[in-house]
Order: structure tokens, then sequence, then C-alpha cells
């Protein structure tokens, strides 16, 4: 009872900051796809030991990996560019929400939707 009631609370909680643990068992073997305020921004594939498939609405897919390089920094790092880019992952009653931490720059994004289908990205080969 006690153990259910816990459940409750912790999922009625407005936001609860993900670490690197919970980042992983809440997303691994999902496709999220991520809108910024109401409009489709792109979908992200997360694949077994951190690694990832990002697509940007409209755009091709790109191969990367993420860390966590701090305790509720989650940094991602994709094949078609130089740096990481860094996300604070929170959860909401709507799903993951995650607030960019760029220098001088602001976004944040919100879980649209999820699915275990994978991304269709032909460009990167069958199996993907």
């Amino acid at each position: 009872m006690r153990a259910s009631m816990f459940l409750v609370l912790l999922m009625a909680s407005p936001a609860d900051a993900l670490d690197g643990a919970g980042f992983e068992a809440s997303v691994t073997g999902q496709t999220l796809q991520w809108q910024s305020h109401g409009t489709p921004y792109g979908a992200e594939q997360y694949l077994p030991d951190r690694r990832v498939i990002w697509q940007s609405e409209g755009g091709a897919c790109h191969y990367g990996t993420w860390t966590e390089p701090e305790p509720g920094r989650i940094c991602f790092l994709y094949e078609h560019r130089d740096a990481p880019q860094c996300w604070h992952f929170q959860v909401a009653a709507s799903g993951l929400s995650a607030q960019f931490l760029g220098l001088g720059q602001t976004r944040s994004l919100t879980e649209a939707s999820r699915s275990a289908a994978p991304l269709n990205c032909p460009e990167l080969g069958p199996g993907v």
C-alpha cells in the first residue's frame, strides 16, 4: 500500500529532475517525438548503450551518443557536430521536458509522443 501511494505521489509531482540512470531507464528502446511550443521539432530513437539516432523535423537522421558528465546534465554528441549539446530533463505529467543548457541560448522541448517503433532512416541503411 505504501509503495503504491509513493508511486502515485511521485507521478503527481509536477517535475522531477532526471539523472543519467533515470533518463536511460525512461527512454531506452523508445522513439520520442519532441515539440517546441506545440510545433514539431524532431524525433530521437534511444538505443542500448546510450546510443541515439536524431532526426530533425523533416531532416536527415544522424547517429550519436549521450553521456552524463555531471549529475542531471545529459549531453549528446552527434556525428555531424563538433561539440556536445547538453540538456536538463524533467518528468512532467505529460511526459519528458528538456531545457537546453547552451551558453546564451534558451530552448525547451516537450515530449509529444513515444513509441517502440524505430525512426524511418533510409539514408542510414537497413536495420535502423
